[in-house]
């Protein structure tokens, strides 16, 4: 027969204390993971105000970049329309000057260029030929005409190389137009204008160019580099 031994009293007593022991660490651990919950939830609950007011903050930002995306159209608008205008009217006063420009020159340009052997007898402006049946089209600002030579005078506020070069081709339709009609008179090119850099002042007299800048109340002409160039 087999005999159950009862555990003693120290036995079970220790048992106990282990228990208990054990029992407090539970609910140590469980009180921490309380205040850990709470924790989490105050931190998640921060979090969702915090979100709701990063939202907010999107959306006025959303609305302001609207706003400033109209205020920048409506400003380019205005900028467009004032730079339109602007170029209107810088455009009228630049014609305006050449005009001026042109009628202080002619009349004294025949006078002038006396002072280099020529004697002309006819001024005529503004001159336009139209040929098209040798595909001959040009516009003179002024031409200065005698029985042996005829010297086209292109008049700008701004000269440039690329004026320069349309001079240049002017002349050589001017030559073909004038063969083509039996006139085989010299052409000559004069180039004016009211601002010349150094370099356009060089570039224009090396091209054969008579150079008709202002000075003072009237206007002087420098002769082209060497013989003039004729057409």
């Amino acid at each position: 027969m087999e005999v159950i031994q009862t555990p003693s009293f120290d036995t079970v007593w220790a048992i106990l204390q282990e228990v208990g022991e054990s029992q407090k660490e539970t609910d140590r651990i469980l009180k921490e993971l309380v205040e850990s919950q709470k924790e989490t939830d105050h931190i998640l609950k921060e979090l969702v105000e915090s979100q709701k007011e990063t939202d907010h903050i999107l959306k006025e930002l959303v609305e302001s970049q609207k706003e400033t995306a109209r205020a920048l159209k409506e400003t380019d608008q205005v900028l467009k329309e004032s730079s339109k205008d602007f170029n209107t009217r810088l455009g009228n006063y630049v014609n305006l000057f050449g005009e001026v420009t042109e009628y202080m020159l002619v009349p004294k340009l025949c006078e002038k260029f006396t002072e280099f052997g020529f004697t002309f007898s006819k001024t005529q402006r503004n001159i336009s030929v139209r040929d098209s049946v040798n595909n001959i089209f040009l516009e003179i600002d002024v031409i200065l005409e005698n029985g042996d030579n005829v010297m086209l005078v292109e008049i700008k506020t701004k000269l440039t190389i690329e004026r320069i070069n349309n001079h240049i081709n002017r002349l050589e339709k001017m030559r073909n137009y004038a063969d083509l009609r039996g006139d085989k008179r010299i052409f000559l090119g004069a180039i004016a204008g009211v601002v010349v850099t150094e370099e356009i002042r060089d570039y224009a007299l090396s091209e054969g160019f008579y150079l008709i800048v202002p000075s003072g109340d009237s206007f002087n002409i420098t002769p082209p580099q060497g013989k003039p160039k004729e057409w």
